[in-house]
């Protein structure tokens, strides 16, 4: 007997019935392009989450392990000619799925505790953390425990996770971004989001956003210790923990003094603009989240907006291809505005990537969660990076970012050296363009 408090039941059953199933999904689903398996296809699984609706199936560990092989691309949503909002359906169910407890396990549940309960949800810890592996990474412990083989005598599963470990920025980004930061000339004032691997890792494309920015005439807001987005809870069925998450982002700022709050992660920046949806029936929150999501801008969406500067020197590069982020071009529809920041660089060839909105396998945690799956998507992606002769490649998003370098640094001299961010090469310009300026003017006698 179904409970009354399945959440797939309780949802509003147009959103349920949507799903026309025409198939043309099918193609663009990566899943369902490894197996031909109909149950590993977006229509399959609306038709699993249709059947526990309506009370013909019951919420089993099979439904469990289908809902999580779902990479949540989003790429069938925008194939879908009747506009199914598969990714309303798709945290449902992996909410239901945490709610029953579906997917049992200790060590699952312990590292579901530790991640998404305790070190996502404390900035102060995941950074404490973060240094902790600064520390590890920068001594002789790393090496230390690598020749010595240590990790053969942990987990297999865990042991093939440490090379994968994210090298940590040698500063935080509250440490090189002042609170509040102004151009000789302001037309905008915007606040910067930092994020939590971002903030971890790459603190540096952070500044570069702030340098961007700060060209284009805007002064930058940044709020100390930002937590994360909850993006992260969402996709991995922690509903109450995602809200509470917003909530405490939307107070960092002062939406009534800013025209826009810029993101440069195109995975958070989806989840970003949905706040208004996880929000809708919260008294004191629901009117402030609607104004949060009409603020909220990728950091590219908003330079076309404004009309962006074109650089008058280049980045340092001859070429570059470009991977999109499934969520900045599935999830946001941001698909010609990287583009457009890219073609404004002087002397930069961007270079068509074959499949270029095709998943690399990170997904959020997928590349742990599923390994298998999420290294043919890599090898996919480096095969179609070869295929270009580019000696870089662009992204919008840390997780495609990391996945991205780990799958490059495990070839053997591969055509493609450099991975980077479309913001990252834009600030490199305009710094090359005031260092020509600066060496043009004559010194004082």
């Amino acid at each position: 007997m179904i409970s009354a408090e399945n959440l797939l039941k309780k949802m509003d059953y147009s959103v349920v019935q949507q799903c026309m199933h025409c198939g043309m999904c099918l193609p663009t689903c990566p899943t369902y392009m490894e197996t031909k398996r109909e149950r590993n296809s977006p229509r399959g699984r609306i038709a699993l989450m249709r059947s526990i609706a309506d009370g013909d199936l019951s919420v089993s560990h099979e439904f469990a392990d289908e809902m999580y092989y779902c990479l949540g691309c989003l790429a069938c949503e925008t194939a879908c000619p009747a506009g199914v909002q598969y990714a309303e359906l798709f945290e449902t169910a992996r909410a239901e799925i945490e709610r029953s407890e579906a997917a049992p396990g200790t060590e699952r549940k312990f590292w579901r505790w530790l991640t998404l309960k305790v070190l996502f949800m404390h900035p102060a810890m995941l950074r404490f953390v973060g240094r902790a592996l600064w520390l590890y990474q920068g001594t002789w412990l790393e090496r230390f425990l690598r020749r010595k083989a240590f990790f053969h005598l942990v987990p297999a599963h865990l042991a093939k996770l440490e090379p994968q470990t994210p090298v940590i920025a040698d500063q935080f980004s509250d440490e090189i971004i002042e609170p509040i930061e102004r151009p000789a000339i302001t037309q905008y004032r915007v606040g910067l989001l930092t994020g939590c691997v971002q903030d971890l890792v790459f603190s540096d494309v952070n500044r570069d956003t702030a340098d961007v920015l700060l060209a284009n005439n805007c002064e930058v807001v940044t709020p100390r210790e930002q937590h994360c987005c909850g993006s992260l809870h969402a996709h991995n069925g922690a509903v109450d923990l995602a809200r509470e998450l917003a909530r405490k982002q939307i107070d960092s700022f002062n939406l009534d003094n800013l025209d826009a709050i810029i993101t440069n992660a195109g995975g958070c920046g989806s989840h970003l603009k949905k706040y208004s949806h996880i929000l809708h029936d919260d008294p004191l929150y629901a009117a402030r989240a609607v104004q949060w999501d009409s603020k909220v801008k990728d950091i590219h969406e908003w330079l076309v907006q404004i009309k962006f500067r074109k650089p008058a020197a280049g980045c340092g590069l001859d070429s570059t291809t470009y991977h999109e982020s499934c969520h900045l071009c599935h999830g946001q529809k941001i698909v010609s505005q990287p583009r457009l920041v890219l073609g404004a660089i002087p002397g930069l060839k961007v270079i068509d990537l074959p499949e270029s909105s095709w998943c690399c396998g990170s997904a959020g945690i997928y590349n742990i969660t599923q390994p298998e799956q999420s290294a043919k998507l890599l090898e996919r992606k480096l095969a179609n990076l070869e295929k270009t002769k580019a000696t870089a490649v662009a992204t919008s998003n840390p997780g495609c970012h990391l996945q991205l370098q780990n799958g490059l640094r495990g070839k053997l001299q591969p055509m493609c050296q450099t991975v980077t961010q479309p913001v990252t090469l834009l600030a490199k310009a305009y710094r090359n363009e005031a260092a020509a300026a600066s060496a043009s003017v004559p010194a004082a006698v």
